[in-house]
């Protein structure tokens, strides 16, 4: 094994290379074939807009990096075959296709059009250059696929690379983003638009789990569907927008960003349930998942600051068992664990910390079996020192799984004792009267 490739088990090249093989053979013209559509489709129409920005003339013609700009071609094929199983092929390939269907609809729906004239150009770039324009219009912008695609493919090798090898790729991706500018072939605001597009695809088809919303079930639950609705709308607000601002600026596409977001976020509550945050359980989320939904937890943030403004980060309920907010990392060092049953924030990483999260959606309750697992960690982690249970403002979630410990650990006789003795230590608590039952059900 090269010094640069993380080991793996053995495979079944075979079964591989058939399964890449055959992929690609569907692969290769159906992107040939649907870019080739909408750029032509594009050519019909008698006025194609652009979304340039005023200082992208500075941006210098590069010739050499068409080179970059086409080794992504090699890249994407030769990535199908160094997957280790089928299903990893399999998993890849669904990642392209979506991102390939996604953005040939946009560039049917709203093509735009680069306005950059390129110099002439002789030599190997130019001879690139010139195959490149025998099928590659003006008109397939943003979102760039080229970018949704290099972040699948960047992505891709990551996982599978170290050390100098890892160093060059990561400097090699970067000459491929920049080369959508220095060819001309794109404009600025592709970038990020096509960057969202390619996490998306990665968020859809995660590794080791299945796709986020292959086990949506449309929620029954009154308080769940409303809250749903209430993404959602705020979604549908960004959305226009992003319409609205987009006629003045290209700027405006970046209000997409938000809008996705808290769309993901309404699938999560309208029935796909946890794992649309895709977060582990030793409190870590994916890649996809730490960007596309940024801008969901900077607002989740700010709502944290600003409920629990006047009160300590954590109160402790008994001895060695602090209640309290998800904690930042300058509140850590007081405890051996954390117990997070937070889904839509990460955990910290921490030498010496241990963090087991319970992901559960915020304002819903909890269920028995999942308050007596969160509990039972609780137990298991006060052997080591110190532990926190804490939920995003540490009033509700967190307040369920603090008051079964304190009945399993016989500090408080019921669900209603066990909330009073946190009520007294200051802390608020919000949860109904009915949720009293549910947490002597998940003590006994």
């Amino acid at each position: 094994m090269g010094e640069g490739v993380a080991s793996v088990p053995a495979v079944d090249r075979r079964a591989v290379f058939r399964a890449a093989a055959l992929w690609l053979v569907f692969l290769a013209p159906f992107f040939y074939l649907s870019y080739g559509t909408a750029n032509w489709l594009a050519s019909l129409r008698t006025e194609v807009p652009n979304l340039a920005f005023g200082w992208e003339k500075h941006i210098p013609f590069i010739a050499w990096t068409i080179l970059p700009y086409w080794s992504i071609n090699a890249f994407y094929a030769l990535s199908l075959f160094v997957n280790d199983t089928p299903t990893e092929v399999g998993r890849l390939a669904r990642r392209y296709l979506t991102a390939q269907v996604i953005a040939v609809l946009c560039f049917i729906a709203f093509p735009l059009q680069a306005t950059f004239v390129r110099p002439e150009t002789d030599g190997l770039p130019g001879f690139m250059f010139d195959v490149l324009g025998g099928f590659d219009k003006p008109f397939n912008q943003a979102p760039s696929l080229h970018i949704a695609l290099l972040v699948i493919i960047w992505d891709q090798w990551r996982v599978r690379l170290r050390g100098k090898a890892l160093a060059l790729w990561h400097v090699w991706s970067l000459l491929i983003g920049a080369s959508v500018l220095t060819t001309w072939q794109h404009h600025a605001i592709d970038i990020p638009t096509g960057a969202l597009l390619g996490l998306f695809a990665l968020w859809l088809f995660p590794a080791e789990k299945p796709s986020p919303l292959a086990g949506f079930r449309r929620t029954y639950d009154a308080k769940a569907w409303r809250l749903a609705t209430y993404y959602a709308a705020g979604a549908a607000a960004f959305l226009v927008l992003t319409v609205l601002a987009t006629l003045d600026s290209g700027a405006g596409l970046l209000l997409l960003w938000p809008s996705l977001a808290l769309a993901i976020v309404a699938a999560g509550y309208a029935g796909a349930g946890v794992g649309v945050f895709q977060k582990r359980a030793d409190g870590r989320i994916s890649l996809a998942s730490r960007w596309l939904l940024l801008p969901y937890r900077l607002g989740a943030r700010a709502n944290v600051r600003w409920w629990t403004r006047r009160l300590p980060a954590a109160v402790e309920i008994a001895d060695g068992v602090f209640l309290g907010r998800v904690p930042n990392r300058a509140e850590l060092a007081t405890y051996a664990a954390v117990v997070d049953m937070a889904a839509e924030l990460p955990g910290v990483v921490a030498p010496g910390l241990a963090w087991h999260a319970f992901p559960t959606l915020d304002l819903l309750p909890v269920s028995a079996p999942r308050i007596r697992e969160a509990a039972l960690a609780v137990e298991e982690a006060r052997r080591h020192g110190p532990v926190l249970i804490c939920c995003a403002l540490g009033f509700q979630r967190s307040v369920v799984v603090a008051a079964c410990w304190l009945i399993r650990s016989g500090l408080a006789t019921g669900g209603a004792a066990a909330v009073a003795q946190i009520k007294a230590t200051g802390r608020p608590v919000h949860i109904a009267l009915e949720t009293y039952v549910v947490i002597e059900e998940a003590a006994r």
